[in-house]
């Protein structure tokens, strides 16, 4: 067992510091996660990485200075899985179908991510939709 993380670990933390922090940069996607990458998501899987890189562009689109802090990260015995435990936030430009009023947001989750030949293959995610959808549903002060 790893003392100072892991090969997923250090993937996991590129992925997030360039897909959901700015200066963001989606081309990290290609080099992180294999072809045949899959996001699980509450509503269905998003299957291959060309398809979960127009995913994450058109989610991330949604929020103004989206930033993605990761919690806690810690991976399984043989390598093959991490877990991290992780808060977005940003200002609203619309996610999850609301009015995009520039508020600030909140969204926190977990995800699972599977490691296969270096790479990350799969991830599963549960996130905040139902609590953030409450708050965007509030009125403006």
């Amino acid at each position: 067992m790893a003392l100072f993380g892991s090969l997923g670990e250090d993937l996991l933390t590129e992925f997030w510091a360039k897909v959901y922090n700015l200066p963001q940069d989606l081309d990290a996607i290609d080099r992180l996660c294999t072809d045949d990458f899959i996001l699980s998501n509450p509503g269905g899987d998003v299957m291959g990485r060309a398809a979960f890189k127009d995913w994450a562009r058109a989610f991330t689109s949604k929020i103004r200075d989206i930033k993605l802090k990761s919690l806690d990260m810690f991976s399984g015995a043989d390598g093959t899985r991490v877990v991290s435990r992780w808060v977005v936030t940003g200002y609203n430009q619309g996610v999850l179908g609301s009015l995009p009023d520039n508020r600030p947001i909140q969204l926190s989750g977990i995800a699972v991510w599977e490691v296969r030949d270096g790479k990350l293959a799969h991830n599963w995610v549960e996130r905040s939709a139902y609590e953030l959808s409450q708050q965007l549903a509030k009125p403006v002060k």
